[in-house]
């Protein structure tokens, strides 16, 4: 992530002193609409319509992946409380069965004795 954002400011930089040092006027034609103005506005204003359009293009997929983190914490979160849950309720019945068990011990040694 990091490494990209520096690429991205890299390339910016670039654009910028390429724009710069491109100051000659020249016109932009899309269908009826005419604009004339240096080659550097031009040049930063597509630059900036190209990084608004990346940004438009991948929103949908980041929000879309934020909600699948957020919905898999919940679902670690619902697991591990009943995971927890279940541990304690072994430990119960671990107990339990340790106490069903040593009187039957303790009555097979009488019966033993008796015997």
């Amino acid at each position: 992530m990091q490494l990209g954002l520096i690429a991205g400011i890299v390339c910016a930089i670039g654009a910028v002193i390429f724009a710069m040092q491109n100051i000659a006027p020249v016109t932009v034609t899309l269908g009826f609409w005419n604009f004339e103005n240096s080659l550097a506005l031009v040049l930063l204003v597509t630059l900036g319509l190209g990084a608004l359009i990346a940004g438009l293009v991948t929103s949908p997929a980041m929000i879309r992946r934020q909600w699948a983190i957020a919905r898999m914490s919940r679902q670690i979160a619902d697991l591990e409380h009943r995971l927890a849950e279940q541990e304690k309720r072994n430990a119960e019945l671990a107990e339990a069965l340790s106490n069903r068990q040593a009187p039957v011990e303790a009555d097979m040694k009488t019966a033993a004795g008796k015997l």
